[in-house]
């Protein structure tokens, strides 16, 4: 991870929360101890969140840890490609969630996309490929500074930014969710071009900064 690194405090996510994060089955074993921090008013370390994003270039190969998932993460990609979106390559990008393989695009005039999927997936939902497209907002007139679409199956954990307008479309097809993400973002005006030579990682670590930012209001970041 690049940056300063900070631990997650799982004493202070909503029970909600906390079984998006680390699944259903390790929530109901951490129920024990997260009681009794809770009750001792202490924090219960979690993973690490870095205030930097940090991807690792990966070179291209056949993704997915099984066949269904590697049919679906080429079937996304072709249909990025078809909306005319410019792939920037693949990476590892290391963070909260275990959804760390991502594969990234350039959508004109606006938007970046994301094709995010786990190759070993603690469960199916969780490792499933999804799409999230990202556009970066002029002017906050709205109360926000960005709009997030994605057609993950399962919410962020922890909760994103109230900065951020964020919809939710599990399972949507690209053409479909290129199109909401699109009516989304008219609701708030217009969104910021992108210049084509910058790079690809500025829009999702503003975001991500946002997110840090929110998490440690609520005091979900242990100090330093």
């Amino acid at each position: 991870m690049g940056g300063v690194s900070r631990r997650l405090n799982l004493a202070a996510l909503t029970d909600d929360e906390l079984q998006r994060l680390v699944g259903p089955e390790r929530a109901v074993s951490l129920l024990p101890e997260l009681s009794l921090a809770r009750l001792d008013r202490r924090a219960l370390p979690g993973p690490l969140v870095s205030e930097t994003l940090a991807p690792q270039p990966l070179e291209d190969r056949a993704w997915g840890a099984t066949p269904e998932q590697s049919r679906a993460i080429a079937s996304l990609h072709a249909d990025l490609l078809a909306a005319g979106a410019a792939p920037l390559g693949t990476y590892y990008l290391p963070g909260v969630s275990e959804v760390r393989h991502l594969r990234a695009y350039r959508l004109e005039p606006d938007s970046t996309a994301g094709l995010r999927w786990s190759e070993t997936p603690e469960t199916a939902d969780t490792g499933w490929p999804f799409v999230q497209v990202l556009t970066w907002l002029r002017d906050r007139a709205s109360g926000f500074a960005c709009v997030l679409t994605s057609s993950a199956r399962q919410p962020y954990a922890p909760a994103l930014s109230e900065e951020i307008d964020m919809h939710l479309h599990p399972d949507c097809p690209v053409p479909d969710l290129l199109a909401a993400h699109r009516a989304h973002v008219l609701r708030h005006g217009r969104g910021q071009k992108l210049q084509a030579d910058a790079d690809w990682t500025r829009p999702w670590q503003a975001m991500h900064a946002l997110n840090v930012a929110a998490w440690d209001r609520r005091g979900l970041l242990l100090p330093e």
